[in-house]
């Protein structure tokens, strides 16, 4: 089911991405049974499940992608930023990035720390900007 060996994905299937979408929901609702969470930990959950969310679509090909700050550079960025730049939105040469049309409204500098609400509204719009660019068959 998962697209193996190649070096870039210019399609997904159907199954695939409700797939990927079925494990970030669980992972939202396990979330959701925990009661009276540090907000620390919420922080770390969900700055955690945007680099999963980039994992499971890591070879998108980047031209179809596209570099004008969509919610699919937005998690490319911000997951780079946390996995190499201490968790702080570093700049990205090849993005137009302008906070004010992203869905986090991060800027360049700013601190990661994603919520639950936030990470919801961010793994939609990736969703449904992939399907819209890399769904197979449409």
């Amino acid at each position: 089911m998962y697209p193996v060996g190649m070096l870039s994905e210019n399609s997904y299937s159907r199954e695939y991405i409700d797939t990927c979408r079925a494990r970030v929901a669980s992972q939202v609702a396990a979330f959701d049974k925990l009661a009276g969470v540090d907000p620390e930990f919420e922080h770390a959950y969900f700055n955690n499940m945007v680099i999963v969310l980039n994992s499971y679509f890591t070879n998108r090909m980047r031209g179809m992608e596209g570099k004008d700050g969509n919610p699919l550079n937005e998690v490319r960025v911000l997951s780079n930023s946390m996995m190499g730049n201490r968790e702080t939105v570093a700049a990205d040469s090849a993005i137009t990035w302008r906070p004010e049309a992203t869905v986090l409204g991060l800027d360049v500098g700013d601190s990661i720390r994603i919520d639950r609400d936030g990470f919801v509204r961010l793994a939609d719009a990736f969703f449904a900007e992939l399907e819209g660019k890399y769904l197979h068959g449409v």
